[in-house]
């Protein structure tokens, strides 16, 4: 066997991930040494509660709660103990102690990265964060390395595994939200408070530190446009389908051309959108991930697997800790992530796009010019149009009646698809249209995505 420097690993957090990391550095330890050029040493694993549960056997002695002393000494640093505190400090102990850092913590990227990246610029350290962004899927080090001559122009990706289930399956057996969501939760895709995943916190974190990275540029977690999925119904599901396209929540990272003689920008966006269903990311099943690149020359990219799990997870920490490893053996520092081309982000009225808007409107002569001459007024071009009338409900005081809008006719439903449109002149075209006393109810608004 080589004769490989030894290199001290701390681990800190032993939950579905981190276990399956011990597990993962005793079993596989030899093999893991060939492809790193050193024999990784797990010394520890920092925990809060020596007595909890663990997912995997763990030999009890390397077990601690001292995860300071643990950290000194050590050559890499493993944090899997999530959320902002004590994660930030550990990290920045670790850091501060000449340590390489493993994380897989998108929430500490999103809001503390630039901390994070400045610390470890100072002393020549590295942070490694391939399993904080999409799980097992190798997305940081192509656009970290792979694409680091290249211009990157778009990231279009579903980074949310609950809600892209939940999503599919509305979409496949035209379930209900609730009834899928409480099958997501039994089947332990989704947590008993679902908020982070369903009101799309957790793919803005993962879509800022994307953009982050692509665009080399600091993007605060508050300039990332945030909408969940909990407004979509089985009625939005099933329109999708009939016009061609499939709902997905998507995160967006674009790069915006300057305008009036300013400088470049970007747009950084998570909600429910319209995708046509021969795109790539339609074909995203189940509690997958995918995530689109296009760059300048590089062109059109897709990266597809598990977004999360624990071993699946575990595989991407596991992969960063060797490159790590190599680094320690080779010597030198890599281009420190606190380099950065400092684009604004702009606010949503900027993003150009096109929509789908579902209207209920009076169903009488001169409602559709009315609805058209509104849209125009508003430099939102129409695409298409179908109308459909809506089904007559009895009136409660006459059942041979039915029951139409406030002036007596019975209503249509109309889904008008767009041309390109700013999102600006579209929110306030709508509003025109909600008031325009033709307009019953504006059923939804669903950006089309991926054209």
């Amino acid at each position: 066997m080589t004769d490989y420097r030894t290199l001290r690993v701390a681990l800190l957090g032993a939950g579905a991930v981190g276990s399956q990391v011990a597990d993962l550095l005793l079993k596989h330890g030899d093999e893991l040494a060939d492809r790193a050029g050193a024999k990784l040493e797990l010394a520890g694993i920092a925990v809060r509660n020596l007595d909890a549960k663990r997912d995997v056997d763990l030999p009890q002695e390397l077990f601690t709660t001292d995860a300071d002393t643990l950290i000194v000494g050590s050559d890499i640093v493993i944090e899997l103990m999530g959320g902002i505190e004590p994660a930030r400090t550990q990290v920045l102990h670790a850091i501060a102690s000449g340590a390489d850092v493993v994380t897989a913590n998108k929430a500490l990227l999103a809001t503390h990265g630039s901390e994070v990246f400045e610390a470890a610029d100072q002393v020549g350290a590295e942070v490694y964060y391939e399993a904080a962004a999409a799980g097992a899927i190798p997305i940081i080090r192509p656009l970290r390395d792979s694409l680091a001559g290249d211009r990157v122009v778009r990231i279009m990706g579903i980074v949310n595994g609950t809600t892209n289930y939940i999503l599919d399956r509305m979409d496949t057996e035209g379930a209900d939200f609730a009834d899928v969501l409480a099958q997501a939760q039994a089947l332990g895709y989704a947590e008993a408070d679902p908020t982070a995943d369903v009101e799309g916190y957790d793919a803005a974190q993962k879509a800022a530190i994307l953009a982050s990275l692509a665009f080399h540029t600091t993007v605060p977690l508050d300039a990332v446009h945030r909408e969940g999925i909990t407004s979509v119904d089985a009625a939005m599901i099933e329109s999708a389908r009939h016009a061609g396209y499939v709902i997905k929540l998507l995160a967006v990272c674009e790069r915006l051309a300057a305008e009036d003689g300013g400088t470049e920008s970007i747009s950084v966006r998570v909600y429910p959108a319209l995708v046509e269903r021969t795109h790539p990311l339609a074909s995203v099943h189940g509690a997958n991930n995918a995530v689109f690149v296009q760059a300048e020359a590089a062109g059109d990219l897709m990266f597809y697997g598990a977004g999360a799990g624990g071993v699946q997870t575990a595989s991407a920490v596991l992969g960063d800790v060797v490159s790590a490893a190599r680094r320690h053996i080779a010597g030198g520092v890599g281009v420190g992530e606190s380099t950065r081309a400092n684009l604004p982000a702009v606010p949503i009225g900027r993003v150009i796009t096109r929509y789908q808007i579902t209207l209920e409107v009076d169903d009488q002569p001169g409602v559709l010019a009315t609805v058209a001459g509104i849209l125009s007024e508003g430099r939102v071009s129409i695409a298409t149009v179908e109308q459909t009338v809506i089904e007559a409900t009895p009136d409660a005081g006459d059942s041979g009646a039915a029951t139409g809008s406030a002036t007596g006719a019975g209503s249509a439903r109309l889904v008008i698809g767009t041309h390109k449109a700013r999102e600006q002149d579209l929110s306030e075209t709508v509003e025109r249209l909600a008031a325009s006393g033709v307009v019953e109810r504006v059923v939804s608004v669903l950006r089309v995505e991926g054209n």
